[in-house]
């Protein structure tokens, strides 16, 4: 490959590159804003003001008096010294003495003129006064370039201070608006300098998304066997999933693994105040790309930009948002299949992006990019713990196991926090220990260190008691991995519970034993005290969210019927998607399915009182109560569901 590119000098490119080679160096031309004919007559304006100022302080240095004044001061012996060139008298008083006529101030230095006529006795007084009369003038005039340079030097500050500022409004225009747009500060370029790039080695846990874009890869590898067979690739392929997940390391890796140069950039960073600022942009990232092609152009959310377009006259922020959508569709349909040059672009808005950019000829390829999967997950981790000494004892399969629905980047987030426990307790290698701390930090959230009274402790106890109990009572529920009253995060106790084997579809028993095993610490408070507290709030919204989604989305009522009466984020459309009938049918069932999932979870709790005692004693006297240990007080055997 050629030779890497250098620091983008520019300021007005948001995007980077990796793996490009170095462009030639061509250096912009910049317009004088308003042109030379302005500049020029602005200093000629500078330039005459300035003489006019420096007459006027002349004149009044130097003040011509009469000569019947002259004679005065010669007679008072007020004269020091006078230079005479014909007429002309220039001289110098001893005393300061008031100018004449209305002028304010005083003088020493003169100027005069002897009247022809005058037959005075001028050099007999002179000598009697011991004036001197010199051969050089008293009053040194300043040569013409003295004048010159002085008269100059205003224009010369307002000339450098012109051009500076041209300068600045050059480069603003050029990225972005000038002083009304934000100016985009400059970004470093990722320079390969022979160090690996990023490749499909380091990716793990989306085994499948790989097979969609090796297609890419073998495309940017072997474009003539394409060719030959008529085939042409997808000009753009939109990886879509939830944060975290890895699409922007898999744009890279496809980079990477097929050795062409990427371009990358996110969707804001061309938005500008000022309108067609962010076409341009555009513009200039695909020029670019072309330049080197084949080469990969990658957009990180692009939903900033591409959401649908709506009717009407925009303004401001949403036309230009609008024409740099509009400008990204017409350089994508001006691709020719010989271009070798691939957009990818990531989003986890898949569903709000404008139709005409997911077409086919645009993103005409949706790779939908999951969270891992149980074996993905372990991958994941070991490609995270790589660099990190592990102790022998640790287990990442059984972490794995432990972490169903985490994406990549919380997997690596749970690696860099076992790491900094193990730092903080001086230890040589993670343990398995740190990695189960690192775990909890993560899903539960940082210890608290707060003392509740014992009455406060002991309801909390039998909260999460009630919790465990009907997790562990409920056939095909989630296993209970932890019990703790540490206070942790918002939560003043905690139940984990994760499922053996990953899970892609609930059925209504599950689903119903999800919100029996919500309900258990609220049943538990009603079982033993007779009372409700405000503790029961994150379980009653994790009720009413599957409550909602069994009636509204999932067809699980009778009533209501097989259909979907609300969309996916019900909560921000509640009341607009149906209508009024069918909503009050969707409240009814829903407080239908509760009530008996309650009824349900208080029986269970009475019927197994002694069992709910038990484990609250256990909790008041260890605080915490690991899988094996909660199971064995509450007299309830383990039994492995799935696959483990």
């Amino acid at each position: 490959m050629s030779n890497p590119v250098p620091p983008d000098r520019a300021p007005d490119k948001p995007w980077r590159s990796e793996g490009a080679p170095s462009p030639e160096p061509t250096p912009p031309k910049r317009k004088m804003p308003g042109g030379w004919g302005g500049l020029i007559l602005t200093a000629l304006i500078v330039y005459l003001i300035a003489n006019i100022v420096l007459s006027f302080f002349s004149d009044g240095d130097e003040p011509t008096i009469s000569y019947t004044e002259f004679s005065k001061q010669v007679d008072a012996g007020n004269v020091t010294k006078i230079y005479s060139k014909g007429d002309a008298i220039q001289g110098q008083l001893k005393k300061a003495q008031d100018k004449p006529g209305d002028a304010k101030g005083t003088y020493t230095k003169f100027t005069t003129q002897r009247p022809a006529f005058a037959d005075d006795k001028l050099w007999a007084d002179l000598t009697k006064h011991d004036v001197t009369v010199t051969a050089e003038p008293v009053v040194r005039e300043r040569s013409f370039l003295s004048n010159l340079l002085i008269s100059l030097a205003p224009m010369l500050l307002l000339v450098f201070l012109w051009i500076f500022i041209a300068r600045r409004m050059s480069a603003g225009m050029g990225g972005g608006g000038g002083m009304l747009g934000r100016k985009t500060p400059p970004k470093p370029v990722e320079i390969e300098t022979g160090a690996k790039r990023t490749t499909f080695e380091d990716v793990a846990g989306i085994d499948e998304v790989e097979g969609e874009l090796n297609d890419v890869v073998d495309f940017l590898k072997n474009p003539d066997d394409y060719r030959t067979m008529g085939a042409k690739m997808p000009r753009g392929v939109l990886l879509a999933g939830p944060p975290g997940t890895g699409k922007t390391l898999l744009a890279r890796a496809v980079a990477g693994e097929a050795g062409v140069p990427f371009f990358s950039a996110s969707a804001s960073e061309f938005i500008e105040m000022i309108v067609g600022v962010g076409a341009s942009r555009v513009r200039e990232l695909f020029a670019e790309a072309r330049k080197v092609a084949p080469s990969i152009i990658f957009i990180d959310e692009i939903d900033t930009i591409g959401r649908a377009r709506g009717g009407g006259g925009a303004m401001g922020g949403h036309d230009e948002r609008e024409q740099t959508l509009n400008q990204i569709l017409t350089e994508m349909d001006g691709f020719s299949g010989a271009e070798g040059v691939i957009v990818l672009a990531a989003t986890n808005r898949a569903d709000v992006l404008d139709p005409a950019l997911t077409r086919p000829g645009r993103f005409d390829r949706v790779v939908n990019v999951s969270p891992p999967d149980r074996g993905g997950r372990e991958a994941i981790l070991r490609i995270h713990t790589r660099a990190i000494p592990l102790a022998d004892d640790v287990d990442l399969a059984q972490v794995a196991r432990t972490t169903p629905g985490m994406t990549g980047a919380e997997l690596a987030n749970l690696a860099n926090e076992a790491a900094l426990i193990a730092v903080k307790r001086k230890q040589r290698a993670v343990t398995q220990a740190d990695l189960s701390e690192a775990m909890e930090k993560v899903q539960l959230g940082a210890e608290r260190p707060l003392v509740m009274p014992e009455e406060e402790r002991r309801r909390t106890a039998y909260h999460e008691s009630g919790h465990a109990l009907l997790g562990m009572l409920q056939p095909g529920a989630d296993p209970v991995r932890k019990i703790t009253i540490v206070p942790r995060g918002r939560a003043l106790g905690v139940t984990l519970s994760t499922p053996d084997s990953d899970k892609y579809a609930y059925t209504e028993e599950y689903l119903r034993g999800r919100i029996i095993g919500a309900l258990g610490g609220m049943a538990a408070e009603h079982v033993v005290y007779g009372v409700v507290t405000t503790g029961a709030e994150n379980d009653l919204e994790q009720v009413s969210a599957i409550a909602r989604g069994m009636v509204g989305r999932w067809g699980m009522s009778e009533r209501v019927g097989r259909l979907s009466a609300l969309p996916a984020d019900a909560q921000q459309a509640y009341g607009l998607s149906a209508a009024p009938e069918t909503l009050d049918a969707i409240d009814g069932e829903m407080r239908r399915i509760v009530d008996e999932c309650y009824e349900n979870a208080c029986r269970q709790l009475r019927d197994h009182r002694d069992r709910l005692d038990a484990l609250a004693a256990a909790l008041l006297e260890n605080e915490t109560l690991e899988e094996a240990d909660a199971y064995r007080v509450a007299g309830i055997p383990r039994v492995t569901k799935g696959h483990a």
